[in-house]
């Protein structure tokens, strides 16, 4: 039985029709073009690269093996582009990202090539000089012409490349980078669900939305849950819960649904890379540094005869303890098992070799063996004792986040150390400015990065905070 709507309704529908609506122009036939765009820009570039290389050294543009050469590397490079993510939003939004995708691309497609033509014996003819001369004017090329386009990009998809609008109906307050902002109550907007002409209103308001995001009270988040999927649109409720419980994603199952708040920050593959490069690197450094290794653990012994190691008990990976091994470098009587004072200059529990071993961070060599064990990796989060203060109070009294660094294996080094923030935390100051270097590890983990902090390690193995 069809529902009989009254005249009077009908034209306040259509009042409320009136009002301006955030009409945008379909950005994704915009970005579908832009990718066309650059497919054929960067087959132009490995054609142009190609062909000057040949005539550069062959005296011939459009000699016949560099020819055959570019006509089997484009659809490889395409593939592997593809693969690649180069032709997408986030190459799009982020020109480096698109640069190093495509020049990774490229030098995949020329070693698929030549494998494929050592295996078969058919790259006797074929000019090594140019070959390789190619790629690099290729790769010059695709560069250059990325970055020839991003006024292009800018100028027909905008900042972040997606329309967005956010309406907010009456929930928390939300500002949302490069969005259209409406407020539902001044556009006359509802998740009625028995009124088809605001169905109709509110579909061209979300016309050629890439993402739709409501703010609203919880007794409307139901409505405007059928609203979005009967919209065939991207559609998002906020809920203030979602940040202050840190959630990462949501599970439905047949008889309940829930919240995931955690997981490993890492991978199966991510922790495999991670896992071979610390024994690697730990296991050569134990070869290469045995000398010197014994020879301190010589002079510890030789200093009052005491213990070579002192072996403390400090937090680990999932908040687990772990004996972390140090060079002694205190006098036997005045060790610190829990860690509660922290060491100063002029300290006068330190021994005199152990001062030389803590200015130079010798003292630390010891936890390779904790790399090796499993217990340590060479970057991470540096491990504390439990009894670490911050001014007056135990380090996770200043901030409960503390204990999120715990969900990777502690460092030999870190984020933290490469910053200078080493030391006694003598002011909980001092202490936040380490975690937030180590959350901020914490959030997106590459091996890159893990490199690049071991040599950057280097610089900061003598500094003047090394009591």
């Amino acid at each position: 039985m069809t529902k009989h709507i009254p005249a009077s309704e009908m034209r306040a529908s259509q009042e409320r029709r009136r009002v301006t609506l955030p009409l945008a122009p379909s950005l994704e036939q915009r970005r579908l073009q832009l990718y066309a765009v650059f497919l054929l820009l960067d087959a132009l570039a490995i054609f142009g690269g190609l062909g000057t290389a040949s005539w550069l050294y062959l005296g011939d543009f459009f000699e016949r093996d560099s020819l055959l050469h570019t006509q089997v590397m484009i659809p490889l490079y395409w593939t592997i582009a593809l693969s690649l993510q180069v032709y997408s939003l986030t190459a799009l939004r982020r020109i480096n990202f698109a640069r190093g995708r495509a020049m990774v691309s490229l030098v995949g497609a020329e070693a698929v090539l030549l494998f494929v033509g050592f295996a078969t014996k058919s790259t006797d003819d074929f000019s090594r000089v140019s070959a390789m001369l190619g790629l690099a004017l290729s790769m010059v090329l695709l560069v250059w012409l990325r970055s020839l386009v991003c006024p292009l990009i800018r100028a027909r998809c905008g900042e972040a490349a997606t329309n967005t609008l956010l309406i907010d109906d009456g929930g928390a307050a939300l500002r949302v980078a490069h969005a259209f902002h409406i407020d539902a109550r001044e556009h006359h907007l509802a998740p009625d669900l028995g009124d088809p002409h605001m169905m109709d209103r509110l579909g061209l308001y979300m016309l050629n939305m890439d993402r739709v995001l409501v703010s609203c009270p919880p007794e409307r988040r139901a409505a405007w849950a059928l609203v979005f999927k009967s919209a065939n649109v991207s559609g998002e409720i906020v809920d203030p819960d979602v940040r202050t419980l840190g959630v990462i994603g949501a599970r439905r199952e047949r008889d309940y649904g829930a919240l995931i708040v955690a997981s490993g920050p890492l991978g199966l593959r991510a922790r495999v890379i991670k896992r071979a490069l610390d024994v690697t690197l730990a296991g050569g450094a134990v070869l290469a540094l045995a000398p010197l290794l014994l020879l301190v653990a010589l002079l510890v012994k030789l200093e009052d005869g005491g213990p070579v190691f002192f072996v403390q008990k400090r937090t680990g990976r999932g908040n687990r303890f772990f004996p972390i091994f140090k060079f002694r470098s205190m006098r036997v009587e005045k060790l610190d098992a829990t860690g509660n004072r922290s060491a100063s200059k002029d300290d006068d529990r330190i021994t005199r070799i152990g001062r030389f071993i803590r200015g130079t961070s010798i003292d630390e060599l010891p936890q390779l063996f904790n790399v090796l064990r499993g217990e340590m990796s060479v970057v991470g989060p540096r491990p504390h004792a439990i009894g670490s203060l911050a001014g007056d109070k135990l380090f996770w009294e200043v901030d409960h986040r503390y204990w999120l660094r715990h969900s990777l294996k502690p460092g030999l080094t870190g984020l933290a150390q490469v910053r200078g923030l080493r030391g006694a935390t003598d002011t909980e100051n001092d202490l936040a400015h380490r975690l937030q270097a180590d959350l901020e590890y914490l959030d997106g983990w590459t091996i890159w990065r893990d490199l690049k902090i071991i040599v950057n390690t280097a610089s900061v193995l003598i500094h003047d905070r090394a009591f």
